[in-house]
């Protein structure tokens, strides 16, 4: 399987890029994959590095319940709630979306990977050049950047009071995405910043 390289004129290229990102040009996107899994509405999921752990647990019953409703994720998986999530819903049969913080060139494909890839439920996206070859902290909040515009909708597990990711999520919400996130006393700082909290079985209804 090879790699495919979008740019903002090719008919597959995500249109909601251009409408979130209006304050530049759209990136190029190289892709591993099948491409037209880019038109699914899909719905990001975040979590901040350190997460309290009622909202683990929380973060593990949400995982299990998009994947048996076949919802279609997006996400960068890279912080240590986000890979447990990511490794429940490999076990489903939804398609997902995996943007590393790095260029796709050269990229490891762990093993889990692979089978749905060809099925073409997988697909690995990249804004990122060939010669990017580790992600960094800059790289990583430019692709959760892209994650966000991407998504039709975000739910957010938990962000650090001051930290990039809640910074993001004020620029999500001040863009007209759609924010949720769980009720909690650690949330409340999203939530006060306009995310929308919910329960579970009220949040799979909402993106179904």
């Amino acid at each position: 399987m090879s790699l495919t390289i979008l740019s903002p004129a090719a008919p597959t290229y995500p249109a909601q890029l251009t409408t979130f990102l209006a304050d530049r040009d759209g990136p190029t996107l190289t892709v591993l994959g099948q491409p037209n899994l880019l038109q699914n509405r899909s719905l990001a999921l975040f979590c901040s590095v350190k997460c309290p752990g009622r909202l683990i647990l929380q973060s593990y019953d949400l995982a299990q319940a998009l994947q048996q409703a076949g919802i279609a994720v997006i996400g960068g998986f890279h912080s240590p709630i986000e890979k447990e999530v990511l490794t429940i819903l490999l076990r489903g049969q939804q398609p997902l979306i995996i943007c590393p913080a790095r260029g796709l060139a050269g990229l490891r494909l762990r093993s889990e990977w692979k089978q749905p890839l060809h099925q073409g439920r997988l697909l690995l996206l990249s804004p990122f050049p060939a010669s990017c070859r580790r992600a960094t902290a800059a790289t990583a909040h430019e692709r959760n950047r892209l994650v966000g515009a991407l998504a039709e909708r975000i739910f957010v597990t938990y962000a650090t009071p001051g930290g990039k990711m809640e910074t993001l999520c004020r620029e999500f919400i001040g863009g007209g995405k759609r924010v949720y996130t769980f009720e909690s006393k650690a949330t409340a700082g999203l939530i006060e910043m306009g995310a929308r909290a919910v329960g579970i079985d009220e949040f799979v209804e909402l993106v179904e």
